[in-house]
């Protein structure tokens, strides 16, 4: 009999055929997340749940009786929304997909770089709003990229793609800050340095670009004190997690010009957004777009696909994090 496995999300069509033809495969079609009833429900249903980041895997859903499942294959590298300590003690094994994204989300990091330093989100705001008067000399002024410094906080393989396009693409300056040592190959591969505290590196930066983990030992890690410790005139990035930044301060910070401005794909209470941040100019926004390519995207669902047959054939799942 094949393994019954449920998505909680729509993926993309080849992955959920593929998917399909391997497995007793049950897909949300209503893709709308699933509650904690629903998930509980899942559990005991399933051999394997196949969650997304819009999942709330807390206490209360690992704790279910009578589950059935003893996987719980999650589609992103992220897995700040499952509680990794009670999935372990309560026996489930759980995996990610890293690497396959890495390349996209960096992509989208420069995307709001560029978008932000050169006002580009408001050029087209009062393009569409039909407010242009035509060119002149100081009209929607803004920073220059190449030559900068950029601080880039968490240094895996997201980070360091970051630290590749920003050196070799526009010879920016890389100060890095990461809880562990970089090995010094991967510093010299971008002409980077490594600080040993993020004051400092905030201190330096006229970019701080975030690609640290989510998870309760990095809520607000950027607060009030941090913003502070910035360049008048430096700019923030975040694609890592919503919880990193303390948004009510950043908010403040942005509307008394502390810092520049902000680009951000991710927020703390997703989808929901504070709606304060429409109305400050000197910010992008996106709606959690890293890694939405056709490629990526197919990538990490084909991801969790070998990380299934790895583990329902008894072998060690590539990609597991308990």
């Amino acid at each position: 009999m094949k393994k019954k496995i449920i998505l909680t999300r729509r993926w993309t069509d080849d992955v959920e055929h593929a998917l399909s033809q391997q497995f007793d495969c049950e897909i949300n079609t209503a893709d709308t997340p699933f509650t904690a009833d629903q998930l509980r429900d899942a559990l005991q249903r399933a051999d394997a749940v196949l969650t997304t980041v819009t999942d709330r895997v807390d206490a209360s859903v690992l704790s279910v009786e009578g589950s059935r499942a003893s996987i719980i294959a999650n589609f992103g590298v992220g897995y700040s929304h499952i509680d990794i300590d009670v999935a372990k003690t309560n026996k489930f094994v759980v995996t990610n997909t890293p690497d396959v994204l890495s390349d996209c989300t960096a992509d989208i990091a420069i995307t709001l770089l560029l978008m932000v330093a050169r006002r580009a989100g408001e050029g087209e705001r009062e393009l569409r709003a039909s407010d242009w008067a035509g060119w002149r000399p100081t009209h929607m002024m803004g920073s220059k990229v190449t030559g900068k410094t950029l601080g880039i906080i968490g240094f895996g393989r997201i980070g360091q793609a970051m630290a590749r396009r920003a050196h070799g693409g526009f010879d920016m300056n890389i100060r890095v800050y990461n809880r562990s040592a970089v090995a010094p190959q991967l510093l010299s591969a971008c002409n980077a340095v490594q600080v040993s505290c993020i004051e400092d590196l905030l201190g330096e930066s006229d970019f701080v670009s975030l690609h640290c983990p989510g998870g309760a030992e990095n809520t607000h890690l950027i607060n009030a004190e941090r913003l502070a410790a910035m360049k008048s005139g430096a700019y923030l990035i975040n694609t890592a997690r919503g919880e990193v930044v303390d948004e009510e301060a950043l908010i403040a910070a942005l509307q008394q010009n502390k810092i520049a401005g902000a680009g951000l794909d991710v927020f703390q209470n997703e989808p929901e957004l504070n709606p304060l941040f429409t109305t400050l100019n000197n910010t992008v926004l996106l709606p959690h777009l890293g890694s939405a390519t056709v490629e990526t995207r197919d990538a990490m669902g084909f991801r969790v696909a070998a990380n299934l047959e790895q583990f329902f054939a008894g072998s060690e799942p590539a990609d597991r994090v308990v």
